[in-house]
């Protein structure tokens, strides 16, 4: 009774081990999981395109390995099919990491990229772009709110000495005029002179307009100089520490870029769909910076014609090396890894490179 118990567990045993390998020999074609990103992959009305693509099909055609390509929304899908052993590989630059090397089998890389930051370009003349500055709705409230504090301290001035003091505090709106004008010298510290309160209770409140307008001035002054300032965020984004300091950073969902902004606890402002998305949105000033792949933000500036609008910043953050993935105990993994490493090592490569602006 024991032996067949134990014969019974080893049988199990082996055919949770071997199970992978037989779906995986069952099929005759290699199923290729592939999602959109240029430049390494390009979906077109009539099939795939791309650097990727180009390997791939190269590999495909020397070894003679069949396939057909399923097509993705996003990389954590092909991820998750790999898991379950729904794809045989995936010709997706995907990142090499720890856990991907300890649950996948991962092919030698054959790109190597890293994180990138895209910024708006300053193509316009300074003088324009403080006017543009001076005339936008930051500054403006700014300016709102504090004629706002200066008329209230003024009016309430004006209310107390207007009987004692109706010289210098006229009636009626001439008299509202005289308690503007007299919190505004006050507060700039000019101090004329031509206007003070007489009364205890409007000195009383003098007094505490001058504490709180040196508070106001403080906090104000810096206000107002980071709303005039331009911009020039290409020569002030030098690193990482320099990031932590941009109001509105853009990533793309599900992208080693917002995992890289994650893990250096910046604060994404804004979220999107694709790299074509956010530079669409940093074009049009939305966002200050967009994190992403370096050679995907340089790609799609260069072809999407948007070097007037948007550069892509002379720094970068975190090698990426870039590789096929497969299964574990891929049938076809060693045939394939193979022959990716004869492709880029030869002229070939070097020819699909330049065909794809990627040669260094």
């Amino acid at each position: 009774m024991l032996k067949a118990i134990t014969y019974r567990y080893i049988t199990l045993g082996l055919i949770i081990l071997t199970g992978s390998a037989h779906a995986f020999q069952s099929r005759d074609t290699l199923i290729v999981g592939i999602h959109e990103d240029p430049p390494f992959i390009f979906s077109e009305s009539g099939g795939y395109s791309g650097l990727s693509v180009d390997l791939w099909e190269r590999i495909s055609e020397e070894t003679g390995l069949p396939f057909s390509y399923r097509e993705f929304s996003d990389v954590v899908g092909i991820v998750r099919s790999l898991d379950y052993d729904e794809l045989d590989i995936s010709i997706n630059p995907l990142t090499n990491s720890p856990y991907r090397v300890e649950h996948f089998q991962v092919s030698q890389p054959f790109f190597i990229s890293s994180i990138g930051v895209a910024a708006t370009s300053q193509s316009e003349s300074q003088f324009r772009l403080f006017l543009s500055n001076f005339f936008s709705r930051d500054f403006l409230d700014v300016v709102l709110l504090l004629l706002v504090i200066l008329l209230t301290f003024g009016t309430l001035l004006w209310f107390v000495e207007r009987r004692k003091n109706r010289y210098q505090f006229r009636p009626g709106l001439m008299g509202l005029f005289d308690g503007l004008w007299w919190a505004a010298v006050t507060m700039t510290t000019v101090g004329y002179g031509d206007k003070a309160p007489k009364t205890h209770m409007g000195k009383t409140i003098a007094i505490i307009w001058m504490f709180t307008a040196i508070i106001i001035i403080s906090s104000f002054t810096a206000t107002i100089a980071s709303t005039l300032t331009v911009n020039t965020l290409e020569a002030d984004i030098k690193g990482l520490e320099d990031l932590q300091t941009v109001k509105k950073i853009g990533v793309v969902g599900a992208s080693e870029g917002e995992l890289f902004v994650q893990q250096n606890h910046l604060q994404a402002s804004d979220v999107y769909s694709s790299p074509e998305q956010g530079l669409r949105a940093l074009a049009r000033k939305e966002i200050d910076v967009l994190i992403y792949d370096r050679t995907t933000l340089g790609y799609l500036i260069k072809t999407n014609d948007l070097e007037s609008k948007v550069s892509l910043l002379p720094l970068s953050f975190r090698r990426q090396y870039r590789s096929f993935i497969m299964p574990k105990a891929h049938p076809a993994f060693d045939q394939v890894n193979k022959q990716l490493i004869t492709e880029i090592q030869s002229l070939y490569w070097q020819e699909v490179l330049k065909k794809y602006g990627l040669m260094e």
